[in-house]
């Protein structure tokens, strides 16, 4: 199916009336966009760079000043898990700041990655119904369908197996396979924005062992965390999180082992529960009331990286892995 122009998607798009009126439906998110591809012609534009399992566009949106030299490359992709909605706020809030400073780095940002996912979760919320969603529309975790390190070398998988769960195969999914081809460019840095806990975590996330640029990914969250204030999260080798867990096959390793990309995986927020109530909806376990200081948050970390980026304190790596290489 041929990618359809963006303004005639959009302008398709239902705008329904929703039960949480901090955030927004994608369909509104991406409408905040569309006045800038309009005002700021030279300096934004979008790119449909492949279709979801249900044959939805997926949007990339690239960012720079035409009138510089390009300084750097950066990719911020969200929404890759259907429940989570903070970190698509973020991703739409980041275009709209960025964009009229017309910046000296090539920035992709990806507002939603899962939108099948995504327009399961807003028909429940419309229909009122308390469910849990975090696959795409065939279910698949996109956060365990990448190619390195899919397996463990630890005993783990055996006593806690739903920690270790994978999909059948590497980039098994429309999604994934389309997020692998536009990090082909390849970018410099890429921040993987999740929803919740805290951290700017960084790999490996399936090997117990440092990476080769381990202490590089501690200066950079460093920066990032010193940016925030208050709520700073902090940076961590993910599969450090705890002594028993391992993420197999995610998004983070594939960037950094097989294009060199400095990639983090930012849980933005420590929770959305704030009563008691809140630990009996689903959707209220990644998602506050309201998202705004995070939102703010986001902006800053999301700045100080491409700050590091335009001062070249931010290059790619040389993978660590052989790009035909599948641990």
């Amino acid at each position: 199916m041929p990618c359809p122009d963006f303004a005639t998607w959009l302008a398709a798009q239902p705008r329904p009336a929703h039960p949480e009126s901090a955030y927004h439906y994608a369909a509104e998110g991406f409408s905040q966009i569309a006045p800038l591809l309009r005002d700021y012609p030279g300096v934004i534009r979008v790119e449909c760079f492949g279709e979801s399992g249900q044959g939805q566009p997926l949007w990339a949106f690239h960012i720079h000043n035409p009138g510089l030299p390009s300084e750097g490359s950066m990719l911020v992709f969200a929404s890759i898990h259907a429940m989570e909605w903070v970190p698509a706020e973020i991703a739409f809030a980041w275009i709209q700041a960025v964009v009229p400073l017309a910046p000296a780095i090539d920035l992709t940002v990806v507002p939603v990655l899962n939108p099948d996912g995504r327009q399961r979760v807003e028909r429940d919320l419309l229909e009122g119904k308390n469910r849990y969603h975090r696959g795409n529309a065939a279910r698949v975790d996109l956060n365990r369908d990448f190619s390195v390190f899919r397996d463990t070398d630890s005993i783990w998988p055996s006593l806690i197996p739903a920690y270790y769960r994978k999909t059948p195969g590497a980039l098994s999914q429309p999604e994934t396979q389309a997020l692998d081809r536009l990090a082909q460019r390849p970018y410099d840095v890429a921040l993987s924005l999740h929803s919740f806990g805290g951290f700017f975590y960084y790999p490996w996330t399936g090997r117990w062992q440092r990476a080769e640029d381990w202490q590089e990914f501690q200066r950079l969250g460093r920066v990032m965390q010193a940016s925030m204030g208050a709520h700073a999260y902090r940076p961590r080798q993910l599969s450090r999180w705890a002594f028993f867990f391992r993420a197999q096959g995610s998004e983070i390793d594939h960037l950094y082992g097989k294009y060199g990309t400095i990639a983090f995986l930012v849980e933005t927020t420590r929770s959305g529960i704030e009563r008691l109530e809140d630990f009996r909806t689903y959707f209220r376990w990644y998602n506050p009331r309201d998202p705004a200081r995070h939102i703010r948050e986001g902006i800053r970390y999301l700045r100080a990286m491409s700050l590091e980026l335009v001062a070249g304190r931010a290059k790619r790596l040389p993978p660590p892995l052989p790009p035909e290489t599948s641990p």
